[in-house]
């Protein structure tokens, strides 16, 4: 599965009203590009003039007085383009920045179970290659985008204003220009579309082999995920090759057609010249505008094909828009911290259920642990008494609510799921654990790594809590990064907890300590410890034992052993063990 794309149409809509946030500041910066470019202007229709006006005998003392103008126009110019390109950058680097806070808002509220089907290179891909090139485009493209239009569109009327009859000739390119990039718009985008899916395909390919090279290795499959890349790389390299064929013939023509109007401009102005139609000066003035034109016609054609990549990788970034929510908060507010599952399915995918109509009724401020072998359906359990995902079947309630009726921030309140899979955010040990509650004291904080037993080696970072920790910062250990999640947990205080093998990166007696310590501070509230390590059930209240997506056994530790069962056998093999 990937995620979708926007359409040709979505894409505009969405660029525009982007822009319309800062249609002020659009105004203010065209205004400026288009002073840039009159007084660039300028200086042709000067020498136009001058020219004239020696054809026809002028004075030393006015052809001094048309360099000083030059003079004076050429620093005029110079101060006005500094400010409207600085402001052109300024306001790039603003729509760039809301461009990427949007993006990364739907990024953080797409349904768990659709980044898990779409894969890690799609996303991932989406989130580093499509940014960086619409980045490119956004800081640099829009600014020059603003100042070449204005310049050509002015310089054309220009032309026009010095001498219609010989402003006739810059149109003759027009024709080949409109053909070729007409030609290169109508396959450009689809081929920059397939060239981001390789590259996210690739970014799949590496990130999937280096995250998990030790597995790789103990089963041997270096030559297999070799060739996987070899492939990927193979696939981004065709696709490069089109896109490059594409722009060589682009290119090729639109080379032609800037030399074009100003040989049409020499040999039509002479013959208007000959026939006493114009004067020198008219045709010497509009072969300058041709010569000028010619930059910013060769920089907007770039930008255009620049356009066409950060289209296709815009098309990328606005389709994370278009997935559809997985919960839909119907505004019903819990009677009660009672959870409850009720007929409960799961397929990751169609057809293929992973859990059973599983029933279990949970008794708030109780301690439940959930065992069983690996591939039972435990951690897909604990994600639906979470609220991660929206059961295929039946209803996970939380005081009569279903959990997936509640808005992302109140159904955190009430039920919070940490597995063994923890991230170290970029930031101080402080702002990590603010991510859980942002108004949290110092004290609080404190006493949050207190109940981890996380506060001694926090108080010996070389700052404390206010160290920087993550990438570039002080690399904490697996079981540190355990321990602060586990702190964050404590901060968000909700009253039922899902812990998946939440201690597991801790050695077992670092482990039993830690959840002796959590017990003081989970005290009173529902908690649900999905846990391979058998201790963990023998302190529970009740058990739960789950095989085939079924929980086949529930009891407390000493009614399971009594019968002889599956938890039996699990339990005197642990011991054993």
């Amino acid at each position: 599965m990937q995620l979708p794309v926007a359409d040709a149409r979505t894409v505009r809509s969405l660029s525009m009203a982007l822009l319309r946030r800062y249609r002020r500041r659009l105004v203010v910066v065209v205004t400026l590009q288009a002073l840039a470019a009159v007084a660039a202007l300028a200086v042709p229709w000067l020498l136009g003039d001058l020219v004239d006006a020696v054809a026809q005998g002028t004075t030393l003392a006015h052809v001094n007085s048309v360099g000083l103008t030059i003079v004076g126009v050429v620093v005029v110019q110079a101060v006005i383009t500094r400010f409207a390109q600085r402001g052109a950058m300024i306001l790039g680097e603003e729509v760039f920045a809301r461009l990427r806070e949007d993006f990364l808002l739907a990024v953080t509220h797409l349904p768990l179970s659709t980044v898990e089907r779409a894969g890690t290179g799609d996303l991932l891909g989406r989130t580093t290659n499509d940014i960086d090139r619409v980045q490119w485009t956004v800081r640099f493209g829009v600014p020059r985008l603003l100042v070449t239009t204005a310049t050509i569109l002015l310089t054309l009327a220009a032309a026009v204003i010095a001498s219609p009859l010989v402003a006739l000739a810059l149109l003759v390119a027009v024709p080949l220009i409109t053909v070729a990039t007409r030609r290169y718009l109508r396959t450009a985008t689809p081929a920059y579309l397939v060239n981001s899916e390789a590259y996210a395909r690739l970014n799949g390919v590496l990130t999937e082999s280096v995250e998990q090279a030790a597995t790789v290795d103990a089963l041997g499959l270096g030559r297999r995920r070799r060739a996987r890349t070899d492939a990927a790389v193979a696939r981004a390299w065709d696709t490069e090759v089109v896109t490059l064929r594409m722009r060589v013939v682009l290119f090729f023509w639109l080379g032609l057609s800037f030399t074009l109007p100003i040989v049409a401009t020499l040999l039509w102005g002479a013959w208007l010249l000959d026939a006493g139609l114009v004067t020198l000066g008219a045709v010497t003035t509009v072969a300058l505008y041709a010569m000028q034109v010619r930059s910013p016609v060769d920089e907007l054609l770039f930008w255009i094909d620049e356009l066409q990549v950060a289209n296709a990788s815009l098309a990328r970034l606005f389709g994370v828009t278009l997935v559809e929510p997985d919960r839909r908060p119907s505004g019903a507010v819990p009677a009660d911290d009672h959870v409850v599952a009720t007929g409960v399915r799961y397929a990751y995918r169609e057809g293929q259920d992973v859990l059973h109509g599983v029933d279990l009724d949970l008794v708030p401020g109780e301690r439940l642990a959930v065992v069983g072998p690996s591939g039972a359906g435990k951690s897909t359990l604990g994600r639906m008494l979470a609220g991660i995902h929206p059961p295929g079947g039946g209803s996970v309630t939380v005081g009569g609510v279903p959990l997936v009726d509640l808005p992302e921030e109140e159904l955190r309140s009430h039920v919070a799921l940490v597995t063994q899979e923890h991230h170290v955010f970029v930031g101080t040990v402080e702002d990590n654990l603010r991510l859980a509650r942002a108004a949290a004291s110092e004290e609080e904080m404190r006493a949050a790594l207190a109940a981890v037993d996380a506060l001694e080696w926090v108080d010996r970072l070389p700052e404390g809590s206010r160290t920087e920790v993550g990438s570039g910062g002080t690399d904490l250990t697996p079981a540190q990064a355990q321990q602060l999640a586990l702190a964050r947990l404590v901060l968000l205080d909700p009253h039922t907890l899902v812990l998946d093998e939440a201690t597991s990166l801790l050695d077992p007696r670092a482990a039993r300590h830690l959840e002796r310590s959590l017990s003081a501070v989970l005290s009173g509230r529902t908690v649900v410890a999905i846990a391979h390590r058998l201790h963990t059930a023998h302190d529970a209240d009740r058990v739960a034992v789950v095989e085939g997506g079924r929980i086949v056994e529930l009891g407390s530790h000493d009614e399971l052993v009594s019968r002889g069962g599956e938890y039996a056998a699990l339990w005197h093999s642990w011991q054993q063990e």
